[in-house]
């Protein structure tokens, strides 16, 4: 059985109403992680994942964004990017 670790991720969005995070540790819902903005406009969650490479996303008030502060991506089979954090 995979390990699991808990991270947070961050996206500065200080204009945004809201935010979700989708990857392929929750089948790509946006539904399912709803993002919390702090004082500051950074939003936030705290995901437990299991250990590995994942492919993620933002979904900014409906758009899909790939993470600003990742260098690490992938091309999808969409034609664009996702995120990728290795854990």
């Amino acid at each position: 059985m995979a390990t699991k670790k808990s991270i947070e991720f961050k996206l500065y969005a200080p204009s945004a109403k809201n935010v979700a995070l989708a990857g392929d540790f929750n089948k790509w819902n946006p539904q399912t992680l709803k993002m919390k903005k702090d004082g500051n406009g950074t939003w936030k969650a705290k995901v437990s994942i299991p250990c590995g490479k994942h492919e993620y996303k933002f979904v900014v008030d409906g758009n899909w964004w790939t993470d600003p502060s990742c260098k690490s991506v992938s091309t999808n089979s969409l034609g664009s990017q996702n995120s990728i954090v290795s854990i």
